[in-house]
């Protein structure tokens, strides 16, 4: 039996053949990009923050891969690309992530002005090719998450708590500045 120890060889000396789709992630819109371990581009595609289409180009990817395996790659974790990284996760597909000021850096050693999406992407695919210090995305357990709900509502309510505080003592300064003088708030 042979044992892939690292996401690129296995214990026996052979390279895995691997795909990178590299994501931009945005609010309405991904833009994915996809090239081989010699850094060709073989698909690079706007794709819709929806369902029917992320699965779309998950299928594409997947039929380009041919047998490869894929290593997807994203520089953002939270908030626009949730619904993709569900997917990914849930189809059972490698995710790894790369920090967005990362990016940011690599971008500037690449040729070629502008900043673009199919840029971005195409950078992070790149990206996700050369390094192996990236790290993997993985979906939380039930325990996790609910300890992230009930923290992130705790901020929420320390945060209102805060809020309300400082009105009303601008309120009572505002209406009684002895009395505000006289407690020491």
């Amino acid at each position: 039996m042979v044992v892939c120890t690292s996401m690129w060889s296995c214990d026996d000396g052979s390279i895995v053949s691997r795909i990178w789709a590299g994501t931009d992630c945005g609010k309405t819109h991904h833009h994915c990009l996809v090239m081989d371990d010699e850094g060709r581009v073989l698909l690079s595609r706007r794709v819709a923050n929806d369902e029917p289409e992320i699965l779309r180009v998950i299928g594409d990817v997947l039929a380009l891969a041919d047998g490869d395996t894929v290593t997807w790659s994203m520089d953002m974790t939270g908030g626009e690309p949730g619904l993709l990284i569900a997917l990914l996760l849930n189809h059972g597909q490698e995710l790894v992530y790369l920090p967005g000021i990362a990016v940011n850096r690599a971008s500037d050693s690449y040729r070629g002005a502008g900043k673009t999406d199919a840029r971005d992407a195409w950078v992070i695919a790149d990206q996700a090719r050369m390094r192996r210090d990236l790290q993997p995305v993985r979906l939380g357990d039930d325990a996790s998450i609910e300890l992230q709900l009930l923290t992130d509502r705790r901020a929420d309510l320390v945060a209102e708590r805060t809020r309300t505080t400082n009105r009303l003592r601008a309120l009572l300064t505002s209406m009684f500045p002895a009395l505000e003088r006289a407690l020491d708030l």
